[in-house]
């Protein structure tokens, strides 16, 4: 069946803006999203990588390689030739073994030849793509350690079993979860460049519409995949014009002094705010196709940007969106 188009999910604006920014700057360092059951969280995530356009990959790697990288991976690839492959979208689950994600002997080809090789984890699968935790706040200790050391790193290094394997491992976290069902550890959190809330939607004629679209889809799958294919191109157009503008636009001081004014405001830990708030200001930029950066970009990527990051306050119980929009009210007018 085909996926649910990224164009067709009705409402839920900031999550779907922070997976484009994602899309176009990955270094912003992965989305996570927060919020109720059911509110189109993994189906967003999805529909995103399915949007996007093949990867070129040389020929015979495991692990993505771009042709211009071939033999810089401990696979045999060529340079010379090269294949096109979907965006990986990789699930991980929350039972997974630590040999399923970072990778293990293959016990098949040593007994068969009594050779030693690595059979690549999840994270050789989503190089260079997206890699996908539900209920991320459920995942076990050990685990939450070895993606934050690949996160720090962008690399997967594998000591075991007579085995020394290093390999590129960069890719678009994307996490999800339900609050009430327990938080993320902060040193995880941390490391997601943006964190957006979506709730189930209050407006009638919103549920409606969803409930509308989902039937259509359940009749005709691919009919309604057929419909939404004009807009599906649209924002796929967007993001590769917004891919090609990001290298060229650059953030005036004042622009900075502006980011680093609001961080101190809201009292973020560290600098890694500064650096997304910059990072996801220029994205958003390119996206809407503009000539610079601006405070209205910095304004709009700030919550999401941000509200992972504040320090609790015991003398103030308001959420963190309603601080950073009190922050920017005072400081900006």
């Amino acid at each position: 069946m085909a996926l649910f188009p990224f164009s067709a999910i009705v409402a839920q604006d900031e999550m779907k803006l922070a997976l484009l920014i994602a899309a176009i700057e990955p270094a912003i360092g992965g989305v996570m999203v927060f919020g109720d059951r059911g509110t189109g969280k993994s189906t967003a995530a999805r529909a995103l990588a399915a949007l996007l356009p093949p990867i070129a990959v040389a020929e015979g790697c495991r692990y993505q390689c771009r042709p211009e990288e071939a033999g810089t991976c401990p696979d045999p690839c060529h340079s010379s030739r090269k294949r096109q492959v979907a965006v990986p979208f990789v699930d991980l689950p929350l039972g997974a073994t630590e040999d399923r994600v970072l990778g293990s002997l293959d016990l098949e080809r040593a007994l068969r030849s009594g050779e030693k090789a690595f059979e690549p984890g999840l994270l050789a699968k989503a190089h260079r793509g997206f890699l996908y935790i539900d209920e991320i706040n459920l995942l076990e200790d050990h685990l939450v350690d070895l993606l934050l050391d690949v996160a720090a790193t962008g690399e997967n290094t594998v000591e075991r079993e007579g085995l020394s394997i290093r390999h590129r491992a960069r890719f678009v976290l994307i996490g999800s979860g339900n609050p009430e069902e327990g938080e993320l550890r902060p040193q995880l959190l941390d490391r997601f460049g943006l964190s957006v809330e979506v709730r189930t939607p209050d407006d009638i004629g919103q549920r409606v519409e969803i409930m509308r679209r989902c039937a259509a889809r359940d009749a005709d799958a691919e009919a309604f995949a057929q419909a939404w294919q004009d807009e599906d191109e649209a924002i796929l157009r967007k993001i590769a014009r917004g891919q090609k503008r990001l290298a060229g636009l650059s953030v005036p001081d004042a622009v900075m002094t502006d980011i680093a004014a609001l961080c101190r405001a809201v009292g973020a830990d560290g600098l890694r705010g500064e650096l997304t708030v910059m990072r996801a200001a220029r994205a958003l930029a390119a996206l809407k196709g503009a000539r610079s950066v601006k405070r209205e970009h910095v304004i709009e990527v700030a919550p999401m940007a941000l509200r992972h990051r504040l320090r609790r306050d015991v003398l103030d119980e308001t959420g963190s969106t309603v601080r950073i929009r009190r922050s920017i009210d005072e400081l900006f007018g």
